[in-house]
């Protein structure tokens, strides 16, 4: 089994710590970068690593492992080459592009060339329809490629060059890729200095600006605040909504001010107190007896999920449009319910010996003694008969 360094483990407690302490899981999937980082897949060693770093097993780190393509499961070359082969690439060609490849490196979807270098797949979309057909060389892109055009990228990687992307930064190996994706700078030495946008891009660009269309309110200097300070303005602007809701005491000599010291109620409907002291409405008016709930963001997803799959007599159900949903009624007694449990059941019996449900025992029967007297009648042939009948 391999040993990971020590890099690679500081590197592990580092990516754990940007999560908080009850959601280490989520640190599962750059953390799968990182072992591929460092083996050029992840193999079980590295499966064993992930599960022990966040207290999973081993099963639960597979099972994602195995699901994102990624991630990939036995060794792979220096450089991953990705032909899309899906519909708008395969109509202009991007078909011809991965056969040509696969011919001239002597390899098959996600197999990897003798020397090491090139490991071939093909993709089901690579997102860049518009500059199809697209490969990618560890997931930068080479747009509008054809087979010759692709036979000379694999050549000068093969060689030892790194063939410029038509877009994004200058190339490097699958494992120098994984550590980025992990989460870590690119550290060589400008290596984020080429490359550059796309011409369908830039046109997209050009048009808004032709027609000044932008995001409604769009300030690209506005900083992105902490959770802290988020919090806290959340707070603040709680206080603020609570304070201004607030109503002000009356003034002294006022309707309400006055029934307030002889310990009565200023009149409902009047214009000093709308909207305070009135009664509820009826559940008639208000088209339902359900009681009031709070609102859904005081509840976790989970919680929400949960009673959203499985409600109960005591879930809380907000009104709905031409509905009534009484909750004051008492609840069955679970020994109603298994009651018509039984009584379903009864009226249901399950069928048995390979019938299908609905099968009547006197049709069987009334099909069997057919047979049995034809058998009697007609000698081998009408034994044969029989036989096929009682079979049936």
């Amino acid at each position: 089994m391999s040993v990971f360094t020590d890099e690679t483990r500081a590197r592990a407690r580092e990516i754990i710590a940007r999560y908080p302490a009850d959601r280490s899981r989520s640190a599962l999937l750059p953390l799968l970068h990182l072992v591929q980082a460092e083996e050029g897949y992840v193999s079980p060693a590295g499966v064993e690593f992930c599960a022990e770093v966040l207290g999973l097993n081993k099963a639960q780190v597979g099972a994602v492992a195995t699901f994102y393509t990624m991630y990939k499961r036995r060794p792979t070359g220096d450089y991953l080459v990705s032909v899309c082969t899906n519909t708008m690439c395969d109509v202009l060609g991007g078909q011809k592009v991965y056969d040509t490849l696969a011919e001239h490196l002597g390899v098959g979807h996600d197999e990897t060339t003798a020397d090491g270098k090139i490991t071939l797949e093909h993709a089901e979309c690579l997102a860049a329809c518009d500059y199809g057909p697209v490969m990618t060389v560890n997931y930068d892109f080479f747009d509008g490629v054809d087979p010759q055009t692709a036979v000379g990228v694999v050549d000068e990687l093969r060689a030892g060059g790194r063939p410029m992307p038509t877009r994004g930064a200058r190339l490097c190996t699958l494992k120098e890729m994984a550590v980025q994706l992990a989460g870590f700078a690119d550290e060589r030495e400008g290596a984020v200095a080429d490359g550059g946008p796309g011409e369908p891009t830039l046109r997209g660009l050009r048009l808004a600006q032709e027609h000044g269309i932008s995001v409604p309110g769009f300030d690209p200097n506005t900083p992105i605040r902490s959770k802290a300070e988020a919090d806290r303005a959340a707070a603040e602007a709680k206080a603020r909504t609570e304070a201004a809701a607030k109503p002000a005491p009356a003034p002294a000599g006022t309707e309400p001010a006055k029934a307030a010291s002889n310990g009565g109620a200023a009149r409902p409907g009047t214009a000093a107190n709308a909207g305070v002291g009135e009664p509820a409405r009826p559940a008639e008016a208000a088209g339902s007896t359900t009681r009031d709930v709070k609102a859904p963001d005081d509840k976790s997803p989970e919680v929400r999920a949960a009673e959203t799959r499985q409600p109960d007599a005591a879930t809380a159900v907000p009104d709905a449009p031409g509905t009534k949903v009484p909750t004051d009624a008492v609840p069955p007694a679970p020994r109603d319910a298994q009651a018509a449990e039984a009584a379903g059941a009864a009226a249901n019996a399950p069928a048995g010996d390979g019938k299908p449900a609905g099968d009547e025992a006197g049709a069987q029967e009334r099909n069997l003694k057919e047979a049995e007297a034809g058998a009697g009648a007609g000698g081998a042939g009408s034994a044969r008969a029989s036989e096929t009948g009682v079979q049936k």
